[in-house]
């Protein structure tokens, strides 16, 4: 993770992130998140989202999800399969589940999940537990705008799951 500190209002506009590798180039899927230093975080309420497993994927690869979220995690496959999380943020195994059957994972910790199966090791993706209501994905030209940012310096930081 990258971190930047922000010196200008962030509420007078728009702020815009770009992120780029060492060459120059756009990385597309960064998450960046603004934390105010102001100490609101404006972090927005649970929710429900969905990490699908279908043709030995997980699906999406990089979800974005609130502090308090929960995730359903439905298989499509017509084989089963067992995911699990040994990341700090949440930790969790969903042993052998088949086609068209769905485990929920509650996630109260702030902090990057990478997921895995442990039948097909070719599965991976990674959730972002965030506890600011700023943050988002770059896009394929490596930005991502804020439009409600709020009038106070800030910290950027930046995660990306290569």
């Amino acid at each position: 993770m990258a971190g930047l500190l922000l010196t200008a209002p962030l509420g007078a506009a728009t702020v815009t992130v770009r992120v780029v590798d060492a060459a120059g180039r756009p990385v597309r899927d960064a998450v960046v998140t603004l934390y105010p230093s102001a100490g609101a975080h404006g972090a927005r309420p649970g929710g429900h989202f969905v990490v699908s497993q279908q043709n030995l994927q997980f699906h999406p690869f990089l979800t974005i999800i609130p502090v308090g979220a929960d995730v359903s995690f439905p298989n499509f496959d017509n084989t089963k399969h067992h995911v699990y999380s040994f990341s700090p943020a949440k930790r969790f195994e969903l042993k052998l589940f088949a086609k068209d059957q769905s485990r929920i994972v509650h996630f109260d910790k702030a902090g990057v999940v990478a997921l895995g199966c442990n039948i097909h090791d070719q599965m991976s993706a990674f959730i972002v537990v965030t506890d600011s209501a700023w943050t988002a994905r770059t896009n394929a030209q490596g930005m991502v705008a804020f439009n409600d940012a709020p009038s106070a310096p800030a910290r950027v930081t930046v995660w990306h799951p290569y």
